[in-house]
Parts: structure tokens; C-alpha cells; sequence
């Protein structure tokens, strides 16, 4: 194709006019919006850089094996999502292309999404199952037992549906006396969650029931929805009243049948878990009452038989005769004691005389008897040889019969 030259009348080459860069973007944004295909497109893709921005929009990029294109989703279309997107969901999204003249870059504006090969509330009830239980608000160690004999059942749900009828039903066939307070709840739309959450808190703040019932029949995923909201299991779990989770038939699960403290089957099932049945309750009590007739029957009998014999015995029909034994005893042991008794006392007659007459050996005035005397000094010291004494000392002779006063006039001394 010629190219075509625009020249003045100088012979100047003429240019095309310039535009800014802003310009450009606009032109740009211009054409992409106003090509009606770009404006109502599905894009199946995979979510990568998601980032959840704390104004609630999301910011993402959508990719292939060979390409990826920046999509952002505004928080009114992102708040009616019943999944929470992440990194490396498939996805299949209804968007437009649009152009962000300010970085010049074009990016799809994305207003639903649902994940591919899944259904969004089916993932969206894995994500928070996966949530909470990391959390341990499924643990077994947290979980309350259920009372064996309730004075008061507390029922959560709708005051119209079967579900209530056949708790009512079952409870009162069980036990006639057992006090039921329904709190009618909603069990499915937008206002579920935030009745069936009231409900907890009002049974728990008034703390006027045993053990609390919270259920529905069943139904599809989205009318059971409402039991997998994350505020109402928080609520299940903070309450000191014991819970079961009665939601559907047995084959349905919901969130709260795994935070309350017991699942059962169906609601039938539920009053049978929180009402004892009073009738084979009734049929224990008399078991155990003929038993323990039979018991006390048997003891008495016994008891009987023993009485017999004591009466029978020796001690009961000729209690005097026994008395006369140890009688008898007591004197046969007391002749033995009073023999031993004069045994030991010749014993220490010997010993003590035997002692008396060493003492007698050994005593000096014994020795005094045989002609002998004793000499002291004045002061009492006893003289024992001539070199004690003086001459002119007064001297004491002690004698077997007295004491002889005398003054010393002469000292001999002999040579031993």
C-alpha cells in the first residue's frame, strides 16, 4: 500500500497531529468497550495473586497454561459470592474487559463466579469445615456430654415443620414428664442463621434448659444452607448447655453437626439421645428393687440362722458355768504366782544374807569387837602410822564400846 506524504507550501513535510498518553488510553478504552463481545464474556480459568483487599474488593489474575490476564471483582458483586475464592481454584467467570486508563493496562471486571467442577456451596461448606476444624472447634476433648435425666428440653427450629412434631412426639412417649420450651426459629433463607444464633443465646444467657435440640427435616443444600453458617457454629461451640444437631436425614452432614456435642440422625433421633425412655427405666427400678428384696430376704435368713445358733450355744444357755471356769482359771494362775512369788523371795533371802555377811567381813567395827582400836587425831583424821602424831598431841582411841580421850606423852618408832 503507497504511502502518502502531506507537505506546506514550503515543501515542509507535514506530521499527523499528536496525541497525549491519556488520550491514547482513552481512545484505547473506547474501542475495547464499545466492541459488544469484550462486554459480555465467560472465561474458565485458574485464580492466582488473589489478594482480598479490607475494602472487600478482590484483586486477582486468571490464567492458562499459555496466558493470564489482572481481574478485579467490587466488593457488591464479591459479598453475594457463597465461596470464598483462593489461589489454585478453577473457576468459571462472567465478566467485561475494560481498560484502566491510569496504568494503561486492560483487565477484566469480573461480577459472578462459581467454581469449575464444583459447586460453589459445596465449596464453600469444605472451606469452612476446613476452617473451623483446624481451629479445634470439632475436638472431642471440648465437646459436653448429654445429661442422662433432663428436667428440661430445649428445641430450636421452625414451630411449623415436622421436625418439631416428632420431637415433641418421641420426647413425650419416652418421658411424660419432661418439660419441652420450643423456640421457633426460621431453618432456611436469609434470616436462618442469625434466629437459629439468637436462639443458642437465649437458652444459654436464661441457662432454663438441660440440653438443647437444634434441627430441621431434610432438604437440598441450599435449604439446609443456613446450619453451615460460621456465627451459629462460633455460638454452638461457646455454649455451656449441651447441643445436638439434628439437620436432615442421616445422610446429610452440616457444619453444625460437627461443632455441636452430639449428631444424630434425624430429629426423631435427637429426642431419643436427650429424653431417657422412663419405661425401661421403670423396668430397671423394679428389677433392682426385687433384687434387692431378694437380698435383704436372703440376709435375714441368714441372720436368722446365726441368732439360732447363739442361742444355742453355751455362753447364752449356761452363761454361769463359763464364769466358774475362769474363775477357776484366776486361782489356778494365782497359786502359780504366789508359789513363784515365795520362790523368788528365798532366792534374795540367800542373796541378801550372803551380802550381809561380806558387809560384816569387811566392817570395821567388827574388827574393834576383837581387841583392836581405832586412833585419831583431834580433827578427826584417822592416824596411821607414828609419823601422823606428835608428842603432846591429844589423840581419840576408838574402842568396840567407846572412845578413849589421851595425850601423847612418848613416841616409839620400830623398824619394818
Amino acid at each position: 500500500m503507497p504511502v502518502s506524504y502531506t507537505f506546506d507550501d514550503y515543501g515542509n513535510e507535514l506530521l499527523p497531529p499528536s496525541k497525549t498518553v491519556s488520550q491514547l488510553n482513552e481512545y484505547i478504552k473506547m474501542l475495547i468497550e464499545e466492541e459488544v463481545q469484550l462486554q459480555d464474556v465467560y472465561v474458565t480459568a485458574e485464580i492466582s495473586n488473589f489478594k482480598y483487599h479490607s475494602t472487600g474488593h478482590m484483586y486477582f489474575t486468571l490464567k492458562d497454561e499459555n496466558s493470564e490476564i489482572k481481574a478485579v471483582m467490587f466488593r457488591a458483586y464479591a459479598s453475594r459470592l457463597k465461596f470464598r475464592p483462593e489461589n489454585g481454584i478453577k473457576i468459571l467467570a462472567h465478566a467485561r474487559v475494560g481498560v484502566y486508563e491510569k496504568a494503561g493496562s486492560y483487565q477484566l471486571y469480573v461480577d459472578t463466579m462459581q467454581p469449575d467442577g464444583i459447586g460453589s456451596l459445596y465449596l464453600a461448606y469444605e472451606q469452612l469445615k476446613a476452617k473451623l476444624s483446624a481451629e479445634g472447634l470439632f475436638n472431642e476433648d471440648h465437646k459436653r456430654s448429654i445429661p442422662t435425666f433432663p428436667k428440661r428440653l430445649g428445641v430450636i427450629t421452625s414451630p411449623t415443620g415436622a421436625a418439631v412434631r416428632d420431637i415433641i412426639k418421641v420426647a413425650k412417649n419416652r418421658c411424660p414428664f419432661i418439660d419441652i420450651l420450643i423456640y421457633p426459629s426460621a431453618v432456611q433463607g436469609r434470616d436462618a442463621p442469625f434466629e437459629l444464633m439468637q436462639a443458642v443465646d437465649h437458652f444459654n444467657l436464661l441457662d432454663n434448659v438441660d440440653v438443647i435440640i437444634i434441627g430441621r427435616g431434610g432438604g437440598s443444600i441450599e435449604d439446609l444452607w443456613a446450619f453451615n453458617d460460621e456465627n451459629l457454629a462460633r455460638a454452638i461451640f461457646n455454649s455451656h448447655i449441651p447441643i445436638i444437631s439434628a439437620v436432615g436425614h442421616e445422610i446429610d452432614f452440616t457444619i453444625c453437626d460437627f461443632v455441636a456435642d452430639m449428631r444424630a440422625a434425624t430429629p426423631s433421633h435427637a429426642a431419643e439421645i436427650a429424653v431417657p425412655d422412663c419405661a425401661e427405666y421403670i423396668i430397671k427400678l423394679k428389677n433392682i428393687a426385687l433384687n434387692l428384696k431378694n437380698n435383704i430376704s436372703r440376709q435375714i435368713e441368714d441372720l436368722k440362722k446365726t441368732l439360732e445358733a447363739y442361742k444355742s450355744s453355751r455362753v447364752l444357755s449356761t452363761p454361769f458355768a463359763l464364769f466358774d471356769e475362769k474363775r477357776m482359771e484366776l486361782l489356778d494362775i494365782f497359786d502359780k504366782l504366789e508359789g513363784a512369788m515365795r520362790i523368788k523371795q528365798k532366792e534374795y533371802r540367800y542373796l541378801l544374807e550372803n551380802c550381809i555377811g561380806k558387809l560384816n567381813a569387811l566392817n570395821p567395827l567388827s574388827i574393834l569387837s576383837r581387841g583392836y582400836g581405832a586412833v585419831f587425831k583431834s580433827s578427826g583424821e584417822i592416824v596411821r602410822t607414828v609419823k601422823d602424831i606428835k608428842v603432846d598431841e591429844d589423840i581419840i582411841i576408838m574402842l568396840s564400846d567407846g572412845e578413849v580421850c589421851a595425850d601423847v606423852n612418848k613416841i616409839i618408832e620400830k623398824d619394818i
